[in-house]
């Protein structure tokens, strides 16, 4: 499990970022810094978990294919999770068919997009998201 320490930032917002890729990580994570988000992170589904316990974060950018336990796995537990259940999930990934994006909202994630990740795409969503009103389930 890895997490980075809270960082100052414009928004008071945390997204949780999973990836097993560090370099997936590290590009995401220091862009939405950028935004003023403060970024914590995990590198499979099973830390994703704890992580996002016990950062409370507002927001999810999780990849799929992980090891240990996979993104859609990952996201169904959250879903089961009280304090975490209407926290919006985002699915990044290399799988670019209908199946998979069924798969993924299935699974309980709000949002699917694709990599490479179009990062003003990616802005986009993420201030959609924040800004809906909890318990809204809207697919984006």
């Amino acid at each position: 499990m890895t997490a980075e320490l809270p960082q100052e930032n414009e928004t008071g917002q945390t997204v949780l970022v999973v990836d097993d890729m560090s370099d997936n990580l590290i590009l995401i994570s220091l862009s939405l810094q950028d935004l003023g988000y403060r970024v914590v992170t995990a590198t499979n589904g099973a830390d994703a978990l704890n992580v996002a316990k016990l950062a409370r974060p507002d927001l999810i950018l999780m990849d799929i294919a992980m090891p240990q336990q996979d993104g859609l796995a990952a996201t169904r537990r959250i879903r089961e999770e009280p304090e975490l259940q209407d926290v919006p999930v985002v699915a990044l990934t290399a799988f670019d068919t209908d199946g998979f994006r069924q798969a993924a909202f299935d699974a309980g994630f709000n949002g699917y997009l694709t990599k490479p990740i179009d990062f003003d795409r990616l802005r986009n969503l993420i201030v959609k998201l924040l800004a809906r009103d909890k318990g809204n389930t809207t697919r984006l």
